[in-house]
């Protein structure tokens, strides 16, 4: 398929789900990278005027809220600018010593309460951003990124959203940017899973069985554990039954 004909499927498929659900319209959180560029524009191909793209800086890189600017801009998406670096702080205070990745995590879980506040008084669906790449083996945080209604890139793997990027024309500079969350200074995406998102999609193929090449079996074994260990942040919380 190519990327103006899944583009239109993505778009179709978001402004169903949006009246479906009885929604007026999608709110999406715009980082400045490549994925919630994507989004952004899709959902504004979808719904016009009625999506609404909030940027939230979290003691974040300058460039991340310029990007994102940009973005909102250039293809004429409402836009709001709420700084969530006082309410980080807050949590930080109130809350007893945590390492590294629990602290990381409260920025992605306030920037969605933040998103579902808009979504709430504009009776919006929050239209998440991740991709198939990050939702098959686990790269998001539960309840955070992971947590919105609805995720048009769910079903499309990272080197494919590039290609999307590029026929949407989403600024170049976007598109060349290094994939990261933003969560600590110098980290990136692929540095944090240990692979990159061409040997982790090519990896996701063969496990689907939908391509048979040889792959590196160390990183095989990694992608596989990966899959299986975060089991738990894509299937619904098990309930216990007496049945």
């Amino acid at each position: 398929m190519s990327p103006a004909e899944l583009c239109d499927k993505i778009s179709v498929w978001i402004k169903e789900k949006i009246e479906q659900a009885g929604a007026k319209g999608g709110v999406v959180g715009l980082s400045g990278g490549l994925d919630s560029a994507v989004v952004a524009v899709l959902c504004k191909r979808a719904l016009g005027d009625n999506v609404l793209a909030i940027v939230m800086p979290c003691y974040s890189s300058p460039q991340d809220e310029r990007y994102a600017r940009q973005v909102a801009e250039k293809f004429n998406i409402k836009f709001e600018i709420i700084c969530l670096d006082e309410v980080f702080d807050k949590f930080i205070k109130i809350l007893p010593p945590g390492g590294k990745i629990a602290r990381a995590n409260l920025k992605p879980r306030i920037r969605m309460i933040t998103l579902y506040y808009f979504a709430n008084n504009l009776n919006y669906l929050v239209v998440g951003t991740g991709n198939k790449s990050e939702i098959t083996v686990g790269y998001f945080t539960k309840y955070g990124d992971g947590g919105a209604d609805i995720f048009p890139l769910g079903g499309i793997l990272k080197t494919d959203v590039v290609k999307l990027a590029k026929y949407l024309g989403v600024p170049q500079a976007i598109i060349d940017r290094v994939p990261t969350g933003g969560l600590w200074p110098g980290q990136t995406d692929e540095k944090e899973m240990g692979i990159t998102y061409r040997e982790l999609d090519q990896i996701i193929r063969v496990v689907e069985g939908k391509i048979k090449e040889p792959v590196a079996e160390d990183k095989l074994r990694k992608v596989k554990a990966l899959i299986q260990n975060s089991l738990h942040k894509r299937e619904s919380p098990p309930l216990f039954s007496f049945d």
